[in-house]
């Protein structure tokens, strides 16, 4: 049997660069994860890179450690995105059946979403993505798979991202000053929704958040097809930081006490325990008791949570999510009582979204929130495809083999 390549979804986050390895496993068309990794990055904030040079050290740590997990080594790799940068809008498109042979085939498929998507755009941004979310034959909506049917008029509803080309191209340019290349740039939010949001939940109606450090991205799921997704620039590092003016203690301790000690509802917390910490000298030892650290904690969650409500009223979908509820994901998820929170702010149930079993073989530390946008990455390189086939990406990646002679340097001295 062939060897499987490998491949590798890397998740460019909203202060952390993520990697995951995988390899398809052609007996039961899982994606079998060999290894990741995951490191914080400074020259990376909300999605946009700041600085370049900071950003590529961070992602030449981040796979490279991926590698050793996996024991492979990549040369290309499936990108994430997210930020503010990134907008979203809904569009319809038609196209007239003029042949005698009314029949519906791929091409006048691909001919109403090319339609769909000829719209007016800035010099400054270009279409990341058009999904299609439903299509129309002769007037009749609901039509999924028209392809094979007669009519004489197709309509389709896409859902369309654009992005930012300046920030895009500075994380091409950052991946390949790092030493590799983009096979595809990927809006992280569609990637995740396809391993953690069920086919019930999006005929039903739910909305999905992606709570990162220093974004949240939403979308929301209706009929089957995303029809609203956003970017707000807050994100769990606000919490970080707060505990850090607060405490008056460094950002390290503070992320530490927030991910060990903190709630985020106060119906879990269990007594009022003191907690030892250091200062922001990293000398002096500091006590803290969890009524007061839930006192700095709690009026930033629940402006996270009061503004994702009313984000969700604004979009004019905010009844299509009640049936279905709510999918948490991301790092800022992990902190204990964020569900409860959330139930409790938006009046809807929340639960914590994991990679359905079917879609990975995996161990439990690759399933961690923290790599959702990496599986469904590495998802997407299989499953899914509503790319516009951007191919003007730089590549400037090392050969392999040079990376290889590298690596055995690097190991030797």
């Amino acid at each position: 049997m062939a060897k499987q390549e490998s491949v590798a979804g890397l998740d460019m986050g909203s202060g952390r660069v993520t990697c995951l390895i995988g390899t398809p496993n052609a007996d039961n068309q899982r994606m079998k994860i060999l290894g990741g990794a995951s490191v914080p990055c400074r020259g990376i904030k909300g999605g946009v890179v700041i600085n370049i040079h900071e950003t590529a050290r961070a992602v030449t740590q981040a796979v490279e450690e991926a590698e050793a997990a996996a024991k492979q080594m990549v040369a290309s790799l499936y990108m994430g995105v997210r930020g503010n940068h990134l907008q979203s809008f809904n569009n319809r498109g038609a196209f007239n059946i003029a042949r005698t042979d009314k029949e519906i085939t791929a091409e006048d498929i691909n001919s109403v979403v090319a339609n769909a998507k000829a719209i007016p755009l800035s010099s400054d941004r270009e279409i990341l993505h058009v999904v299609p979310q439903g299509f129309s034959l002769d007037r009749q909506r609901g039509v999924p798979h028209p392809v094979g049917m007669e009519g004489s008029l197709l309509e389709v509803d896409v859902h369309i991202v654009t992005a930012s080309t300046a920030h895009l191209n500075n994380i091409i340019k950052t991946v390949a000053q790092a030493g590799f290349s983009v096979i595809e740039p990927i809006y992280g939010l569609l990637a995740v929704g396809e391993v953690l949001v069920t086919p019930e939940e999006k005929d039903l109606g739910c909305l999905l958040i992606d709570f990162g450090g220093q974004s949240i991205s939403l979308g929301i799921y209706s009929e089957g097809s995303i029809r609203y997704s956003k970017e707000l620039a807050i994100g769990s590092d606000f919490i970080t930081r707060d505990l850090a003016v607060g405490l008056r203690t460094s950002l390290a301790a503070a992320e530490k006490i927030k991910m060990e000690h903190a709630v985020a509802h106060p119906a879990l917390l269990n007594g009022d325990n003191e907690i030892d910490f250091h200062g922001v000298d990293g000398r002096s030892l500091q006590k803290v008791k969890t009524s007061a650290m839930m006192g700095i904690i709690l009026p930033r969650v629940e402006e996270i949570f009061s503004l994702i409500a009313d984000d969700l009223q604004n979009s004019s979908y905010a009844d299509l999510v009640v049936s279905g509820g709510a999918v948490i994901t991301g790092g800022g998820s992990l902190m204990r009582g964020t569900t409860a929170a959330a139930e409790q702010i938006l009046g809807m149930p929340v639960r914590v979204g994991m990679a359905h079993p079917d879609f990975f073989e995996a161990e439990s530390p690759w399933l961690n929130p923290t790599y959702a946008t990496a599986l469904g990455l590495l998802h997407f390189s299989r499953q899914v495809r509503w790319g516009c086939g951007l191919n003007r990406f730089i590549s400037r990646k090392k050969p392999m083999w040079l990376r290889r002679i590298t690596s055995v340097f690097e190991d030797i001295f």
